[in-house]
């Protein structure tokens, strides 16, 4: 599986499926939630509120509606809690379940934000760890994903990407 970093708003991604930084309630929020609800229109929050939320740790899955996306994966991360509150686990969780659904739908390419670095306050550095390490691990296993983008927002976070030794890869 080839592992990639770029520089790039998520919402204009045509891959397979892009990954939500979501809540617990599925409902549209601020960052990256914001944009990809905002980009996919109001058939979205629609289809969000229909599955009825998920809980920390875990993904949903719902159709891309307007984005180049086809399919969008809500991976719901945890608060930064200062990390004694099973903040690591639950991170890797949300990138582990967003992979098996992938798997299960048989996706190709799947791009990820920085999950709960933005408004949930998890240190980027840390996260971007326990992101690159779970993508990695769970390579060997995926049968039909091929491609996996880090989406990255800013510098700081894309820098962080690189230094874990993420490549860093063409827009596409």
């Amino acid at each position: 599986m080839e592992l990639l970093v770029q520089m790039v708003d998520i919402t204009t991604l045509r891959v397979d499926a892009i990954v939500n930084a979501a809540n617990e309630k599925l409902a549209p929020g601020g960052g990256v939630c914001g944009a990809i609800h905002a980009k996919a229109g109001p058939e979205l929050a629609a289809a969000c509120a229909a599955i009825g939320g998920c809980p920390t740790g875990e993904a949903r899955v719902t159709p891309g509606f307007r984005l180049p996306a086809r399919h969008v994966i809500h991976a719901v991360g945890p608060i930064w809690r200062g990390g004694g509150a099973g903040e690591p686990e639950l991170l890797a969780s949300a990138y582990r379940s967003s992979l098996h659904l992938a798997e299960e739908h048989g996706l190709r390419s799947v791009a990820f934000p920085a999950i709960s670095t933005g408004i949930f306050g998890y240190p980027y550095q840390a996260a971007t760890r326990i992101a690159v390490q779970t993508v990695q691990a769970a390579a060997a296993s995926r049968r039909h994903l091929e491609r996996v983008v880090f989406a990255c927002f800013t510098a700081d976070v894309f820098q962080a990407y690189r230094d874990e030794g993420v490549l860093t890869g063409a827009g596409r």
